[in-house]
């Protein structure tokens, strides 16, 4: 087995896949490495879906060896620490592996461990989450009979932000029309339903529409799964005003007379869990000090390491975690790294923190969120060809998009390397 590559990838997810297939169209003899102990590729934006009933999980998932661009190294095994300065990433199995670049896409990990009761109540009875069990979702929401029908998210960040608020109004949907007497609240710690006002403007009528109750600034503190009741800090600075939302509908109270904190009963809950860097990013010298990958928010290249980049949900980058994003980072990586080899500097190739994010807002709805970093709504000039005018507002092509288009595109141009 080889030692030493000219590019070394860690992570066979959207974005280690895209980088490898992108750079080997660029230049065939290049020498890559892939490093990836997974046997499987998930096609996880799909998720969503699939809670709701709506899509196939097994068609969410690949062989890894099929994903794999012909014409790189896989290393099936797990990338275990970092030694940067001398060009080298040591692995479980394979011993130590050495690089002229090295790709760090390894995606994050959840650590439900970080909300007390969670990590012990995940995934079973009515405690459901898409981002671990999108089957166990659907069963959840089938058997749900009436009650609070609770939906959260952490303080942490999380891939795809949107997520926790599309099975929601998806569930609102299923319960409408099965006509269950439901009371579905929508928690999170964020201030606002979305940053991209023109969106969230349009997602406050979809809540409207439901009788959703919007719960601002609730962050999720501990699940006591035995007794169905979801304890949340009031986080809107150090006030307290949790009386204000005091609601005997839900049976929603304060914890304590003067606390900040509150406890909503469910009959049913999904969460999105605490989210982080895998734990030998995080124990590395590479990281910012929230333990992201250091790099800079246009080059994507290491704030301290110039042979080293970053792409994907592991990176330091204030904009949202997706497969959107990726699709606008890749690129720009792959520019600097082949630049770097041919003339030892980066080219001007800049990112905007583009992401999107596609809100589903119930079955044959969907609005379709595209920002960068300073939340500017960037939709893509293509969707005036799907007929759609404005994709703030919600739209059955978007969730054809969604459904159809999207996996198709993901499968067939972006893992094989293709600009989309």
């Amino acid at each position: 087995m080889k030692t030493h590559y000219q590019i070394l990838i860690i992570g066979g997810g959207t974005a280690g896949i895209m980088a490898g297939a992108q750079l080997l169209k660029k230049n065939r003899s290049l020498s890559i490495g892939l490093i990836e102990p997974a046997d499987t590729h998930y096609y996880q934006p799909a998720w969503t879906l699939v809670g709701a009933g709506t899509y196939s999980y097994e068609k969410t998932a690949r062989p890894m060896k099929e994903v794999m661009p012909d014409g790189l190294d896989w290393i099936q095994d797990y990338a275990a620490s970092f030694d940067p300065s001398a060009h080298a990433v040591n692995t479980r199995a394979s011993g130590t592996i050495t690089y002229d670049y090295l790709i760090v896409c390894p995606g994050l990990v959840m650590e439900p461990s970080m909300i007390e009761g969670l990590e012990e109540s995940l995934g079973k009875g009515v405690v459901c989450s898409n981002y671990t069990d999108p089957e166990h979702t659907y069963e959840v929401m089938q058997n749900f009979k009436g009650g609070n029908a609770l939906f959260t998210q952490p303080t942490t960040p999380i891939k795809c932000g949107g997520a926790p608020q599309k099975i929601a109004y998806l569930a609102a949907d299923n319960f409408r029309r099965r006509k269950i007497d439901a009371e579905v609240i929508f928690a999170t710690p964020g201030s606002v339903i979305f940053g991209v006002k023109k969106v969230a403007n349009t997602l406050h009528q979809v809540i409207d529409r439901y009788g959703m109750h919007f719960r601002p600034f609730y962050a999720p503190i501990k699940i006591d799964a035995e007794n169905r009741r979801a304890h949340f800090r009031y986080v809107k600075g150090d006030e307290n005003q949790c009386v204000v939302n005091e609601d005997n509908k839900l049976g929603e109270k304060l914890t304590a007379e003067g606390s900040n904190t509150v406890e909503i009963p469910f009959d049913m809950l999904h969460i999105a869990p605490p989210q982080a860097a895998p734990r030998f990013i995080r124990e590395s010298g590479l990281v910012n000090d929230a333990g992201w990958l250091d790099v800079d928010h246009q080059t994507l290249q290491h704030n301290h390491h110039g042979n080293v980049f970053g792409l994907g949900d592991v990176a330091g980058l204030p904009t949202a975690k997706t497969g959107a994003a990726i699709r606008k980072q890749v690129p720009i990586v792959v520019d600097n790294i082949l630049r770097l080899i041919e003339h030892q500097s980066i080219g001007p190739m800049a990112y905007n923190g583009y992401s999107s994010c596609p809100l589903v807002t119930g079955y044959g709805k969907m609005v379709l969120a595209e920002f960068d970093y300073q939340q500017n709504f960037l939709p893509d000039p293509k969707l005036k060809q799907m007929l759609i005018k404005d994709s703030s507002k919600e739209h059955w092509r978007l969730w054809m998009l969604k459904k159809y288009g999207l996996p198709y595109l993901y499968w067939n141009k972006m893992l094989k390397g293709e600009a989309v």
